[in-house]
């Protein structure tokens, strides 16, 4: 199982160098690849990753996720082959549905038929990353045309995907799904499973499709410390339904309980469970305080990289 982790950027600031910086310093620990979330009120992550990575070379980038109800395709697919090619081929493009409360609350678009609506952007999306033309009328959405924009590798699309429709969409048509707030069992019993069978329903191999597992993760002998810092830091997703229902499903109180924090025997023992689960890629978000805890960690995720 490959091991990753976040590259984090400053929100506020939006320090460019300080970015590089810190991406730099993944590098030169060796991590392959890093991913980064996109925060409906944070820095555009195309145009971060389009910049550092243009400065970083040989190390991979994903997005987890970016959403789609307020972008075209077409306008995704235009800013996805920009910053792919700036970056020479190493972007991994993940979207999601964001949700219902920033869709509809922040930005005015209806949260209803998730399924449908992914199924019609990708039906615009793919094509066009692809460079093929397009012409797909949809009751959601319509795209229509073709970029100029030729030579310049598509990037393998992944799909936030947790209930079997959406699974369904991402087995079928993507390169895999990327989760978040999920635990072993889940992964092992529903998520991977799914993703799979669908892969094969629509004639594909299953090894055509990736499950991309993020949690958080801290190396640590102050587990009490680090269960509360955690349980600040993740208490919006015990109220998010998506993430409810994995929570649920894997018999989690809080969202923090998902979180992998221990000793290093501790946390590795945790890592290899979703490894176990079938997990392809496992994706460490540090959310400790404390510099040098944050630094164990790293460490102990390069040691388990494979």
């Amino acid at each position: 199982m490959q091991v990753s982790v976040v590259w984090t950027i400053n929100a506020r600031s939006v320090s460019i160098d300080r970015a590089i910086e810190n991406l730099h310093a993944l590098h030169n620990e060796g991590f392959r690849r890093v991913w980064s979330t996109q925060m409906p009120n944070e820095p555009d992550l195309l145009s971060v990753i389009a910049v550092a990575g243009h400065e970083v070379p040989d190390i991979e980038f994903g997005t987890s996720v970016l959403p789609m109800q307020n972008q075209h395709p077409m306008l995704l697919a235009q800013r996805a082959l920009t910053t792919n090619a700036i970056i020479r081929g190493r972007l991994n493009l993940g979207l999601g549905l964001s949700h219902q409360v920033v869709t509809e609350g922040m930005w005015g678009v209806s949260y209803k038929h998730p399924a449908k609506r992914t199924s019609e952007f990708l039906d615009g999306l793919l094509p066009l990353l692809n460079d093929e033309k397009v012409s797909a009328p949809g009751d959601l959405i319509t795209t229509r045309g073709k970029l100029t924009m030729t030579d310049i590798p598509a990037p393998p699309v992944y799909l936030a995907a947790l209930g079997p429709k959406m699974l369904g969409v991402a087995g079928r048509r993507t390169s895999g799904t990327v989760t978040w707030m999920t635990g072993p069992q889940t992964l092992r019993d529903h998520i991977v499973p799914t993703l799979r069978a669908a892969a094969i329903e629509a004639g594909r191999a299953p090894d055509e499709v990736r499950t991309v597992a993020m949690l958080p993760v801290s190396v640590t002998d102050d587990v009490a410390g680090a269960k509360a810092v955690a349980a600040e830091q993740f208490a919006m997703y015990d109220h998010l339904p998506s993430y409810r229902a994995m929570l649920d499903r894997e018999g989690y109180e809080h969202a923090h309980d998902a979180a992998i924090i221990g000793s290093a025997e501790e946390v590795t023992a945790g890592i290899r469970q979703i490894a176990d689960a079938g997990v392809d890629e496992f994706v460490g978000i540090l959310f400790d305080r404390d510099a040098e805890v944050r630094a164990h960690t790293r460490t102990l995720l390069r040691s388990l990289d494979q």
